[in-house]
């Protein structure tokens, strides 16, 4: 709970409240005081004017008694105007300064000193004055509140120095005085009653001030700071989506509506780089998978050349023999008679070895890598002509092929031959995979939407044919690795794993690309795109390199 009070006491709500309350009550108890001096001034000037009321009326009342040497009249006059309210005592001087007359018997015929402040008043230095009334006020002798004195002079009239009673002269013209003390604790009881009045209504102002002014405070300062630090700690959470509320049109609002301005600004930055990181991201896979693709086509021109050199090899170490081989065979052939075993056996032999000239020849074609001669040919033409070459083999072994060619399709921008060579591996490749009977469908049709040959080229637009076969699958694992030369997953003897890398070759070469879709099982499908229209950025042919020749 300490940390708690002592986090408070350094809030700016606390802070402000604080200071405003002790202003608040300064302020009140300056007012309070002047407002209790005030009043005890307008207190005791109504007192004063009350008490020389009295006195005139006092002067006038014991007038006629005066003249008439009536002293027990004015005695009793006194002493009813004593009876009033907070009289303390009346009396009446002779001009000598002795007590004539008093409502305290105990001091008629004394004489006052005249330092004393009732006769200091009118003797000031020594000299009477002229002023006729006096009034003022000091402490009670006896103890207790203040008191105030009055004095009013007594002169002498005309009717005073002629009447019968009195032995004054014309030449003498102050008779005596009167002096009335007046009581000044009625007055010092209302006034600081009043004062309590007055602070009981200060202090539920202040109550009251300082709630109504805690409220505006919150209102219109400690909310719109709040909501700041909340925006403060949300913009730092990395959230820029929840706006500040603006709750005004003063300053705190136009702060406001400027951080909800720089949060609009950081959320527009921060999707500006995330486009760019996806960019980025793009680029660099793009980037990379051409770098990939590069890496591979290093590894395949090294593979190429590797291959290249061992079919230059075995053209001049095997063509020879295998030739002679070939023509001896042939030549024994025609001398035996059909239907022998050792014309079956020389057939068998004759078999062979036209099987290793072709394995050498697609060597030699491999590392040649001969460029596309390419002119517009008709793709549904291509296809038909290299099913009939393989048609007969395939209906030995109960497979069906059936073609379902779009005679629509428009001519494409190709090497004839060397599409022959693309469909005749796809085609011996989906026999392979049929194990008894089963069917391959070869499709073409115009692709829906224009392809890309390439990550970050031009999409052209491009026809498609489709070898779908019923064999046995491609594995998951080997979708990746069937373009690479000599891997093959069939038994030996039945491939040698060149030609769906060949093929892959001649249709990048062509601008174009495969796709494969295979199932265990359920068999494979291969979709080739062959661009319709020559490509402008299309390279020039590259030199045909010179091959060895055989001898033979």
């Amino acid at each position: 709970m300490g940390p708690q009070i002592l986090r408070f006491k350094h809030t700016l709500r606390f802070r402000l409240g604080f200071y405003l309350s002790v202003a608040l009550w300064t302020a009140m108890l300056v007012f309070i005081a002047l407002v209790t001096l005030y009043l005890r001034e307008q207190l005791y000037g109504g007192a004063a004017d009350h008490v020389t009321q009295l006195s005139e009326v006092i002067t006038k009342s014991t007038r006629y008694a005066m003249l008439q040497n009536q002293p027990t009249y004015v005695d009793r006059i006194i002493h009813d105007i004593a009876g009033q309210g907070s009289i303390d005592k009346v009396r009446i001087f002779s001009k000598d300064g002795r007590i004539i007359n008093s409502t305290y018997a105990e001091e008629i015929g004394k004489t006052l000193d005249r330092k004393a402040e009732e006769c200091n008043l009118c003797h000031q230095n020594g000299t009477p004055a002229r002023e006729a009334k006096r009034t003022w006020t000091f402490a009670n002798p006896l103890g207790g509140g203040r008191l105030l004195g009055s004095m009013e002079l007594i002169r002498n009239e005309p009717s005073c120095y002629t009447a019968a009673c009195h032995h004054h002269s014309k030449d003498t013209p102050i008779l005596g005085i009167l002096g009335i003390v007046y009581s000044l604790d009625e007055i010092e009881r209302n006034t600081r009653s009043r004062a309590l009045w007055i602070a009981a209504f200060a202090f539920a102002f202040v109550v009251v001030a300082s709630f109504a002014v805690g409220l505006f405070v919150h209102r219109l300062v400690y909310r719109p700071l709040r909501d700041l630090e909340e925006g403060a700690g949300r913009l730092a959470a990395g959230n820029l989506d929840q706006p500040i509320p603006v709750r005004s049109d003063d300053e705190f609002g136009e702060l406001a509506r400027s951080f909800n301005d720089m949060t609009t600004a950081l959320r527009g930055s921060r999707a500006e780089l995330e486009e760019w990181n996806q960019a980025l991201e793009q680029r660099v896979e793009r980037r990379t998978e051409q770098l990939r693709r590069a890496q591979a086509e290093a590894a395949r021109g090294e593979k190429l050349a590797s291959v290249g050199q061992l079919a230059s090899g075995v053209a001049h170490e095997l063509n020879n023999p295998l030739t002679g081989i070939l023509t001896f065979s042939s030549l024994l052939r025609q001398k035996l008679p059909d239907g022998s075993q050792d014309a079956e056996d020389v057939d068998l032999v004759i078999r062979e070895t036209k099987r290793c000239a072709g394995i050498i020849k697609r060597l030699l074609d491999f590392a040649r890598e001969k460029p596309p001669e390419k002119k517009f040919a008709n793709l549904n033409q291509v296809i038909e002509d290299t099913v009939r070459i393989v048609e007969r083999q395939a209906q030995v072994r109960d497979i069906e092929i059936a073609l379902d060619l779009d005679r629509t399709l428009p001519p494409i921008w190709a090497d004839a031959d060397q599409i022959k060579q693309v469909v005749m591996n796809m085609l011996i490749n989906a026999q392979h995979a049929i194990e008894d009977k089963g069917t391959i469908t070869v499709k073409t049709c115009r692709a829906l939407e224009a392809k890309r040959p390439e990550p970050g080229a031009a999409p052209v637009p491009m026809v498609e044919f489709v070898v779908v076969d019923t064999g046995c699958g491609i594995p998951e694992k080997n979708l990746r690795r069937i373009f690479d030369p000599f891997f093959t997953s069939k038994a030996v003897g039945q491939g040698t794993g060149l030609g769906l890398s060949v093929s892959h070759g001649i249709v990048q070469a062509h601008g174009g690309l495969i796709e494969v879709e295979s199932k265990v099982g359920e068999g494979s499908t291969f979709r080739v795109y062959l661009p319709i229209n020559p490509q402008n950025h299309e390279a020039a042919a590259v030199p045909e390199k010179e091959a060895v020749r055989s001898s033979a």
